[in-house]
Parts: C-alpha cells; sequence; structure tokens
C-alpha cells in the first residue's frame, strides 16, 4: 500500500503569473471592490433610511445589494493578496469556508432575483391586489426562504467536499476554492459529488431561471392583451429593465461555467467567466439600478443633499 500525504492546505494559482499583469489587476480589482461596497452600502442606506423606498421592490434590492456586498468580501480580498504577494496559501478550512459562502450567496442571489420577477409580476398584471398579495410578512418569508435555500445548498456542498481525501498535488488553478477546481484535486471518488453538482446545483440554477422567464412571459402577454397604447406598455416594463439587465449578468456566465457541469472544461475560461460574476456584477449591479431608476435617484439627490 502506497504512502500518501494528505493535503492540509492548497495554493491559488489566481488569474495571472506575469508581474505586470498583477499590479494591473490588483489596481483594477481594487477599483471594483471599492466600487462594490460603495455603491451597494448606499443603496442599503437608502432603502433602510428613505421612506419612499419602503416597499417589497426595494425592499428585495435592499436584500441583492446585502448580498453583492458579501459575495464580493468572499472573493476579490484573497484575490487582491494573491496580486501582492504572489501565490498565496489557503488551508483547507478557509478553502472550504470560501466555498460554503460562495455558493450560500451565489444560490440565495439566483432564487432573490426569481423573487423580485414575481414582486415585478404581480405589480404589472395584479396592482389592485399588490399590497394584499406582496404584504410585508410575506415579503419576509419570500426573503428568508431565498436565504434559508441558499444556506441548505452551500452546507450540502461543504459536507460533501469535506469527506473527500486531498494528496500529493495541491495547487487550485483558480483565484478562489471552487468546488469543481477542488474535484479535479481529490484522490477519492467524486461521483457523489458530481452527482450533487449536475442535479442540486442545475435545479438551483435552473429552477429561479424559469420562474423568471415565466413571470415576463406572463407580463409581456399581459401588457400586449390589456394595455392598448404603446406608451402605457412601455413604462411598467420599464421598471423591469435594470432587474433583467441584472439577470442577464448573473446568468450568461453561470450558464457557461456550471450548466452542464464538467470536471473537463478548461481553468482559464472557468476563471474568466468567474471573474464576472464575483467581481464584475457586484460592482456593476448598484450602478444599473441608480442609472435606470428614477426613485433611486431621487433618494440619492435627497440623501446626498441632507448630507
Amino acid at each position: 500500500m502506497l504512502n500518501r500525504t494528505e493535503v492540509t492546505e492548497f495554493i491559488l494559482l489566481g488569474l495571472t503569473n506575469i508581474q505586470g499583469l498583477q499590479y494591473f489587476f490588483f489596481i483594477s480589482f481594487l477599483l471594483l471592490y471599492l466600487t462594490s461596497l460603495l455603491g451597494n452600502g448606499v443603496i442599503v442606506t437608502m432603502v433602510i433610511s428613505e421612506p419612499q423606498l419602503h416597499t417589497p421592490m426595494y425592499f428585495f434590492l435592499g436584500n441583492l445589494s446585502c448580498l453583492d456586498i458579501f459575495y464580493s468580501t468572499v472573493i476579490v480580498p484573497k484575490m487582491l493578496t494573491g496580486f501582492l504577494f504572489g501565490h498565496h496559501p489557503i488551508s483547507f478550512a478557509g478553502c472550504l469556508a470560501q466555498l460554503y459562502f460562495f455558493h450560500f450567496l451565489g444560490s440565495t442571489e439566483a432564487v432573490l432575483l426569481a423573487t423580485m420577477a414575481y414582486d415585478r409580476y404581480v405589480a404589472i398584471c395584479n396592482p389592485l391586489c399588490y399590497t394584499l398579495v406582496m404584504s410585508q410578512r410575506t415579503c419576509l418569508l419570500l426573503a428568508v426562504a431565498s436565504w434559508s435555500i441558499g444556506f441548505v445548498h452551500a452546507m450540502m456542498h461543504s459536507i460533501m467536499t469535506s469527506q473527500l481525501s486531498f494528496c500529493g498535488h495541491n495547487q487550485i488553478h483558480h483565484f478562489f476554492c471552487d468546488i469543481k477546481p477542488l474535484l479535479n484535486l481529490a484522490c477519492s471518488s467524486t461521483s457523489l459529488n458530481m452527482i450533487l453538482l449536475n442535479v442540486v446545483t442545475t435545479s438551483i440554477a435552473l429552477g429561479p431561471f424559469i420562474l423568471i422567464v415565466l413571470s415576463y412571459l406572463y407580463i409581456i402577454s399581459f401588457l400586449f392583451q390589456k394595455v392598448q397604447s404603446q406608451e402605457r406598455r412601455w413604462k411598467p416594463f420599464s421598471t423591469c429593465a435594470s432587474h433583467l439587465t441584472v439577470v442577464a449578468l448573473l446568468y450568461i456566465p453561470l450558464f457557461f461555467n456550471y450548466t452542464p457541469p464538467s470536471l473537463s472544461s478548461s481553468s482559464i475560461t472557468d476563471m474568466q467567466v468567474s471573474v464576472m460574476y464575483s467581481a464584475i456584477t457586484p460592482a456593476l449591479n448598484p450602478l444599473i439600478y441608480t442609472l435606470r431608476n428614477q426613485e433611486v435617484r431621487y433618494a440619492l439627490n435627497k440623501t446626498l443633499g441632507r448630507k
């Protein structure tokens, strides 16, 4: 029987080994991270402090902004450390923690976006019953359900990954501990992990996406059947433009990376796609909602004027 040394830490190889690019990436991702913290922090502050934003849509937007702050914080600071000091080790426990929070926040965001689509459907297609259907209690339950689904999904991945044996090679060709690079390093069988990735993770991604598509199909059908004026059709649909943009920014790279799950895909391609939803999207979301939403812009101007 061969002696095998159990791995106690991993080395994150990061995006590049070229020193000049590392400094460029450090500055770029630092600016993206600060933009994410500032932009999402301002939105959370406005949603809490401004009475005109105390509505279901902005309650869910506040939850989304909190998610984006945590999401980028799980990934980007460790990435910045790697750019400054080169290949940086991460303990096995730290790697599992990063894996857990990444999938917890990512799957929660997917479910939350579906909840926001349902909110738009009720507001546009059934406005007279909107306050009754989307009551404070209902909104709170939907938000708790979104976070709970993410919690359970991430816990399943973390527990299953913690049961694997890792020996020998400990270099992760990625800038954070994602599930696929870790499974590639495992010495023991990963068949159960792949079943989890194929069935549960794909369902977490596809389920909310199908609900989002159905919500907007109902909205479009309602507007064309019930609303005659083209201007009156565009006005309610324009309130959905920001949400649709955010959905596209999350789901296009997500489907590219995880559907269908495969361990044989290029690590370089996976990293490039992961940059989009781990660093760029959290920084863009506040800009999208601020630039395209008159109520948010008004609340922002009011907050800044008060300062």
